[in-house]
């Protein structure tokens, strides 16, 4: 820093003495002002540079160790907000992002039924599906903890220097089949519960009654499945992104040092 600050100086000097030869007055300034102006924009530009470098350093200095911690803790943090919100009611019923509709092969049954005065068939099926969601959603949990756990240094480094939504697309990869699996069987339990299957049955038994309708078929469960795992990595991948950029979302020590 010493030698920083004397080359300044030293820079200074020598443009305060040209402009002693090639300007004797310029623009109403004398040249003490201008040679003073000058010595402070160098020491604001060493300065910067001193900050950037000790920036660089400070990001440097995470160990391996480090790096894999406050990554795991972050992706720990962000699953679990997100799947204690969509578990909860209403998680995917009352939120229009994610709102479950019914299934485009039960499109032409809902616009029949409304037409018929019998949309409140198509409305009760769809809440349904949207808690079957809602109920299925706490199982992501685990699974979620377990890929973290699994996690190398590759992966987390992969992770930290990839595009916002690396670790969503991560947890996708490494998920997928386990969540499908394990939301099956929660879905159609759930569904059966509720009284879903019966809405279907009773819904299709009055669109059945109507003349010309063409035949419906396709699973309630797997669409149900297939919008549930939706849901939760479009929320993964806004936390994530938050986490990312939003320093209120980073609440320990470790996580501001990982993302700054």
């Amino acid at each position: 820093m010493c030698k920083k600050r004397i080359g300044v100086s030293v820079l200074a000097i020598v443009f305060t003495f040209i402009l002693g030869f090639q300007a004797p007055v310029l623009a109403g300034n004398s040249l003490l002002e201008q040679g003073s102006s000058f010595i402070k924009s160098l020491n604001k530009s060493a300065s910067s540079s001193s900050d950037s470098a000790s920036t660089s350093a400070s990001a440097s200095s995470l160990t391996n160790s480090e790096i894999i911690s406050g990554l795991k803790e972050a992706l720990k943090t962000g699953a679990e907000t997100v799947v204690s919100r969509l578990g909860a009611e209403n998680g995917f019923n009352s939120d229009a992002s994610i709102h479950i509709p019914l299934p485009s092969y039960l499109s032409k049954v809902e616009i029949l039924m409304n037409k018929v005065g019998m949309g409140s068939y198509a409305e009760d099926l769809e809440l349904k599906l949207n808690r079957a969601a809602e109920a299925a959603a706490p199982k992501a949990r685990a699974l979620f903890v377990n890929a973290i756990s699994q996690m190398s240094f590759d992966d987390a480094k992969r992770i930290l220097n990839g595009a916002d939504d690396a670790a969503t697309r991560y947890f996708k990869e490494k998920t997928s089949d386990d969540l499908t699996e394990a939301f099956t069987p929660v879905v159609a339990e759930t569904l059966e519960e509720i009284g879903a299957v019966k809405s279907y049955d009773r819904m299709m038994e009055k669109y059945k009654s109507l003349p010309l309708v063409p035949d419906i078929k396709g699973s309630l469960t797997d669409y149900a499945v297939e919008e549930a795992l939706n849901g939760i990595f479009y929320y993964l991948a806004k936390e994530e992104k938050a986490i990312r950029e939003n320093p209120a979302k980073q609440t320990t020590a470790l996580l501001k040092k990982l993302f700054n």
